[in-house]
């Protein structure tokens, strides 16, 4: 029985140990998410045009933009000092990208309850809005919980120089949801 549990623990570690295949993992993961978010724009424009209601709130759209941009420093952060193996800057990065992740989740969760009374979701924009944020939200909570299981692995000991993948796969998936809403906020708030 010990063989067997020796057998498959080797097993798992060389799971983890093969960079090529995880990044051509993630990569694909990536690809088909952008599809998603792809058809959901592609169906704000082709139903409402470049029409948008007056009562956006542009001030907190920005703001929310910022903390994204923002985050994607501390993020990138967090995989260069694991990488070159300082754990304790590693765990202060990740700490400030996931406040900077909450703080975007507590604006939406605000922008939302305006949004209700201004654009509600039975009308043509407030169906493609609350699709769009409640998509990208969505990705964000997920960002959020990937980047606190890295966090709590990495106060355990996880993770180093010679072992950082799961660091960076949560890292490139994190800069991903930034970047879908580099592209959502221009598609709701400007055009």
């Amino acid at each position: 029985m010990a063989a067997v549990t020796l057998e498959a623990a080797h097993s798992r570690a060389e799971l983890l140990h093969q960079p090529r295949s995880n990044k051509l993992g993630l990569w694909i993961f990536m690809a088909s998410e952008t599809f998603l978010f792809s058809a959901l724009i592609s169906a704000r424009f082709i139903t409402s045009g470049v029409q948008k209601p007056e009562d956006l709130n542009q001030a907190l759209a920005f703001g929310l933009t910022c903390v994204l941009l923002v985050s994607s420093i501390s993020a990138y952060l967090a995989e260069a000092f694991i990488a070159t193996g300082h754990r304790r800057a590693f765990l202060a990065a990740t700490r400030v990208t996931i406040v900077f992740g909450l703080i975007f989740i507590g604006g939406v969760m605000f922008e939302w309850r305006e949004a209700l009374h201004n654009f509600p979701p039975g009308t043509i924009y407030g169906t493609a809005f609350f699709s769009l944020i409640g998509l990208h939200a969505f990705h964000v909570l997920t960002g959020v919980l990937g980047l606190a299981v890295v966090l709590n692995l990495g106060a355990l000991g996880h993770f180093g120089p010679s072992n950082s993948w799961p660091v960076e796969g949560v890292v490139k998936y994190w800069h991903f949801v930034d970047l879908m809403w580099v592209i959502i906020y221009p598609a709701l708030y400007l055009f």
